[in-house]
């Protein structure tokens, strides 16, 4: 296993990107269209593997324009360049690119809409094949089927102008032990490969790196935050595996007899010389991979999620009595720096200040493998950025009767952690107080709900909102993402959002975090982590088959940010409970001085 890094500041606040760098390369980018014969191209923030999470070196989006949301595209005519982000972004885009991109509101306005908008004659548009997913450019191609658009495939351009690119990490892969994942890699490649036989497959392909690394139980360094590998797999219906990558880097995969290992190039021409019916992720799968699979007497078997999700986002008992035990020792790690925290002279700490004393009260864990996100640290009007990170060019001390949004979380190596907690700066205002209350009672809903067997995240979400909106409020992101095994902080395929189709099982680990963000004055988020368990039967129920949600994150809710006026009775309830159990989830783990600080912050309203 890979030693942990004791010591180590995990956080940088530097800029990776400058808006003025912004002008020039997107000229250069121009003339390289032009030299293309293209009249624009396509630039995506994700890599070949079409994960959320990419490498320094995939940052393409990034380097280009300065944006560096975790979500979002552009795409760049000979005289136009538009940069899509979606509403968690649209404050921070405005920050970090500069006027030569104008800014679009994606999803409402979709590519082939600003597309036909800004181009009156026949165009070409180029996109890397290997950057888009076969789902994206088949919709968008048949959007624009009746236009005089159309799209050509052809090498990254940015690739060809990115002369300072950095290389591609080398560290070595490890395992994950059994201990820790609670079932063997040969359990979970014949569990799949049934599930290949089903489909009447004979083969299938996976590009989603925690989808390899889950089947595989193993782990790498590719990727800050994430510990997993880059690389492609195949697996068979009979149980074999071959592993396309980096063979030095994931050669503790050499003693295992069902894993075959190939390069990086001989993906393409495994491909090309398969035979049988292939299972492939629409969604997930690079369009270039398919071209090269129907160069061959290959069939494909269209999915809409790769073979691996569903089963990952379930969590066998291993991992999340691992879970549970991740998020004790967090919220001892959190707690100790919010005793802290209540008793420092606010006015001499800053935004940074708080990254790094949060990062040391994690780090004496002497657990703590990385954080799994940069810390969301953003007080009065940085805190309305849904995802703010701060920079030594951003950052700022803290104000007087406002709040502090604080968003965090680790890598254990028995799980992975997400809590958001919004704290009071002086006192702050009654609208202030009222929202976090609604948002509060939002986040209770969630928590406390028993729903039947079939339920998707979507029939949840107006839960969350409901307090909001009768207040004529409400926030702009969904509001609960799928978490992993000491793998991805954002996984999915389960959500709890407007737009999710994913019936929610059990085994489940999500997120739930309503929050409110008021431009220019203040944000708030409240956010726990939920794993989904069979609920007990009740007497006289006609439901026999239901889940409910066990809590996972014990960090108490500051009291003083409620209008305990708002809260029914039955709000109260939960909040006495859940603060109860984090008292006596935490005690045995923390110091006397935090103790008697917990028993006050605990204490019922």
């Amino acid at each position: 296993m890979r030693p942990l890094r004791i010591g180590t500041v995990f956080q940088s606040f530097n800029s990776t990107t400058d808006p003025d760098q912004g002008p020039p390369r997107l000229s250069l980018l121009r003339s390289s269209i032009i030299n293309h014969g293209l009249d624009g191209f396509i630039v995506p923030r994700t890599d070949c593997h079409q994960g959320e999470y990419v490498a320094s070196r995939d940052e393409r989006l990034s380097w280009l324009t300065g944006f560096t949301g975790s979500a979002g595209f552009a795409c760049v005519l000979r005289d136009k360049a538009g940069i899509f982000v979606d509403s968690r972004y649209r404050l921070q885009v405005q920050h970090q690119v500069a006027s030569v991109f104008t800014p679009v509101d994606w999803p409402e306005i979709q590519l082939h809409d600003w597309l036909q908008l800004n181009i009156t004659s026949k165009a070409i548009i180029g996109f890397d094949p290997w950057l888009h997913t076969v789902a994206e450019i088949e919709t968008l191609e048949a959007d624009l089927v009746d236009s005089n658009i159309s799209l050509r495939p052809c090498q990254n351009l940015i690739d060809t102008i990115w002369t300072d690119r950095s290389p591609a990490l080398r560290v070595e892969v490890w395992e994950h032990p059994l201990k820790y994942n609670g079932e063997s890699s040969i359990s979970k490649i014949n569990k799949i490969a049934v599930e290949i036989v089903s489909l009447g497959g004979d083969l299938a392909i996976f590009t989603l790196p925690d989808s390899i690394c889950w089947l595989l139980n193993i782990r790498g360094a590719d990727v800050t935050r994430t510990p997993i590998v880059h690389c492609f797999a195949a697996l068979s219906s009979k149980g074999e595996v071959t592993v396309f990558g980096d063979r030095e880097k994931l050669k503790i995969l050499n003693p295992n007899p069902k894993v075959k290992l190939l390069g990086w190039d001989d993906f393409e021409s495994f491909l090309t010389n398969s035979i049988g019916k292939v299972v492939v992720d629409r969604k997930s799968l690079p369009i270039a991979a398919l071209r090269a699979l129907e160069r061959g007497p290959s069939e494909p078997l269209f999915k809409n999620a790769d073979l691996c999700s569903l089963p990952k986002a379930c969590k066998n008992k291993t991992e999340i009595e691992g879970a549970r035990k991740a998020h004790t020792r967090d919220g001892a790690a959190m707690v100790s720096f919010l005793a802290w925290f209540e008793t420092a002279d606010h006015s001499k700490l800053d935004e940074i200040e708080v990254v790094k004393s949060l990062e040391t009260f994690r780090t004496k864990t002497n657990l703590l493998h990385d954080i799994s996100f940069d810390t969301i640290s953003g007080s009065g009007p940085n805190a309305a950025i849904v995802h703010y990170r701060v920079t030594h060019e951003t950052n700022r001390r803290l104000d007087t009767n406002s709040v502090l949004l604080i968003d965090s979380g680790a890598q254990y190596f028995d799980g992975t952690t997400d809590v958001t907690r919004t704290l009071p700066l002086g006192r702050p205002n009654l609208k202030m107080r009222q929202t976090f209350t609604r948002v509060l009672q939002g986040m209770i809903a969630v928590s406390q709900i028993r729903f039947p067997k079939g339920i998707t995240g979507r029939e949840l979400d107006p839960l969350a909102r409901a307090p909001l909106w009768i207040a004529g409020q409400d926030f702009d992101h969904g509001t609960g993402h799928g978490v992993g095994s000491f793998l991805s902080v954002h996984e999915g395929p389960q959500r709890i959002s407007r737009t999710t189709d994913v019936e929610l099982q059990e085994g489940m680990i999500i997120s739930n975090e309503p929050g409110y963000y008021d431009a220019g004055n203040f944000g708030i988020r409240i956010e726990n982590l939920l794993v989904i368990q069979a609920a007990p039967m009740l007497p006289d129920s006609d439901l026999r088959d239901m889940w409910e949600f066990e809590t996972l994150t014990y960090v108490p809710i500051n009291k003083k940010m409620i209008e305990i006026s708002i809260l029914t009775a039955q709000e109260i309830l939960w909040l006495n409970s859940y603060h109860n159990t984090v008292l006596t989830k935490l005690t045995p783990f923390i110091d006397l001085s935090t103790k008697e600080w917990l028993v006050k912050a605990t204490s019922p309203i």
